[in-house]
């Protein structure tokens, strides 16, 4: 079952589109699936940082993922 994933700022551009399905994720951690969308996507890898979060949440790289979560790539913020 695809999960799908919410794109933000510039991760959403350098995806190319605001919601990236990913097939294999269901039980995967979060560490796996942000290698996952780096090798997808190696632009993603020269952010500064990218957080990703499981249900409203920031997760950690432990966190599993299951299906029926909402997950979202936070790229950095910057402001002023």
């Amino acid at each position: 079952m695809a999960i799908n994933i919410l794109a933000f700022g510039i991760a959403k551009e350098i995806i190319g589109q605001s919601v990236v399905a990913v097939a294999e994720a269901d039980g995967m951690s979060v560490g796996a699936l942000q290698l996952l969308l780096q090798n997808r996507y190696p632009a993603l890898t020269r952010l500064s940082s990218l957080a990703i979060a499981v249900n409203g949440e920031y997760a950690t790289a432990g966190t599993i993922i299951h299906a029926g979560d909402e997950l979202a790539i936070i790229p950095p913020v910057s402001g002023g």
